[in-house]
C-alpha cells in the first residue's frame, strides 16, 4: 500500500513516536509508559469501594484528563504516520483505540443505566497496559522462540499427560474411592496438582504403597518442570547472540515490530513499508 507525502513536522514527530533512537523519543515512551500506569493505578483505586465513595469525581475527573491525553497521542500517530489506515486497522491501532473509547461511551450513558454497564465499559481501559509491550524489543524475541519451540514443547507436554494418565490409573487402583480417588478424572486432577508440585492436599494417598508412588511422581515433576525451561531458555540464548548489532530501534507502526536491519524497506515481522528517516538509519550504521 503506497504511503501519502509527509511533512518535515509529521516526520519529525513519527521519529518521536515510533522510534527510540533519539533522546525524545526515548523520552516519549517514558512519558507514555508513566501515563498508562498513572491511568491504570486510578482505575485500581476506583474499584475499591471505601475509595470510590470518597474520592468518585476526583478519580473520574483524573481519569478523563487521562482519556484526553490519550486522545491526543491517538489522533498525532494518524496524523503523522505515513500509512493511516494501515495503522488504523492494526492490532495495535484497534488497543490504542479500544483505550479512549470507554470513557466517551460513558459519558452519554444515562445516569440511570445499570451500574454493571459502567464498571464493564471503565475496566476496558486496563487494555491500556498492553501498550507496555511496545516498548520492549526483548518481548518479541520470546515471542518468536516460543512459536520456534512450539513443536518441540507439544510433543514434551504430550508425553507428561501419557505419564500423568499412568500415575492417575495406578493410584485410582491403589487407593480407590475410599480414599478420596473417586474416579480416574479425579485421579488424574491428583497426579497433576502433585506431578507440578503444587500439593493442595485435598486429596492425598494413604496407603504406602501410594504414598511412595507419589513420592515417585514428586521427584519426576521436577525433571518436567526443568526440560521446557531448558529448552526455550538454550533457544532465546542463541537467538539473542545472533542479533546483529545494527538493529534499528523503530516501532513499526502497523505491528509495532522492532529489530529491522539498517536498511530495511518492509516491516521482516507483518511486510508492512517502513519509512525510516535517513538520520536514524545513518545512527544505526554508526554504532
Amino acid at each position: 500500500m503506497t504511503e501519502r507525502p509527509q511533512s518535515e513536522r509529521q516526520r519529525k514527530l513519527e521519529t518521536i513516536i515510533f522510534g527510540t533512537t533519539t533522546p525524545a523519543g526515548r523520552n516519549f515512551d517514558v512519558l507514555l509508559l508513566l501515563m498508562i500506569v498513572a491511568s491504570v493505578a486510578i482505575v485500581m483505586l476506583d474499584s475499591m469501594a471505601s475509595l470510590h465513595q470518597s474520592y468518585g469525581p476526583l478519580f473520574w475527573r483524573i481519569e478523563f484528563g487521562f482519556t484526553l491525553l490519550f486522545t491526543i497521542e491517538y489522533l498525532s500517530r494518524l496524523w503523522c504516520v505515513g500509512n493511516r489506515r494501515a495503522y488504523a486497522t492494526s492490532f495495535w491501532g484497534f488497543v490504542d483505540l479500544l483505550s479512549i473509547l470507554p470513557t466517551y461511551v460513558a459519558l452519554v450513558i444515562p445516569e440511570a443505566a445499570p451500574l454493571l454497564i459502567i464498571r464493564l465499559l471503565r475496566v476496558m481501559r486496563v487494555f491500556r497496559v498492553l501498550r507496555l509491550l511496545e516498548l520492549f524489543a526483548e518481548l518479541r524475541e520470546i515471542l518468536m522462540v516460543l512459536r520456534n519451540t512450539a513443536r518441540t514443547i507439544f510433543v514434551f507436554f504430550a508425553l507428561v499427560m501419557v505419564v500423568v494418565v499412568i500415575f492417575a490409573c495406578l493410584l485410582y487402583v491403589i487407593e480407590g474411592p475410599r480414599n478420596g480417588f473417586t474416579s480416574i478424572p479425579m485421579s488424574i486432577y491428583w497426579a497433576i496438582v502433585t506431578i507440578t508440585t503444587v500439593g493442595y492436599g485435598d486429596v492425598t494417598p494413604q496407603t504406602d504403597l501410594g504414598r511412595a508412588l507419589a513420592a515417585m511422581g514428586m521427584l519426576i515433576g521436577y525433571s518436567i518442570l526443568a526440560v521446557p525451561t531448558a529448552i526455550i531458555t538454550a533457544k532465546l540464548w542463541d537467538r539473542l547472540n545472533n542479533r546483529k548489532s545494527n538493529h534499528i530501534n523503530w516501532n513499526c507502526p502497523v505491528c509495532m515490530g522492532v529489530g529491522h536491519e539498517s536498511d530495511a524497506k518492509f516491516c521482516k515481522h507483518c511486510s508492512a513499508e517502513l519509512d525510516i528517516p535517513e538520520e536514524v538509519r545513518a545512527q544505526a550504521d554508526n554504532r
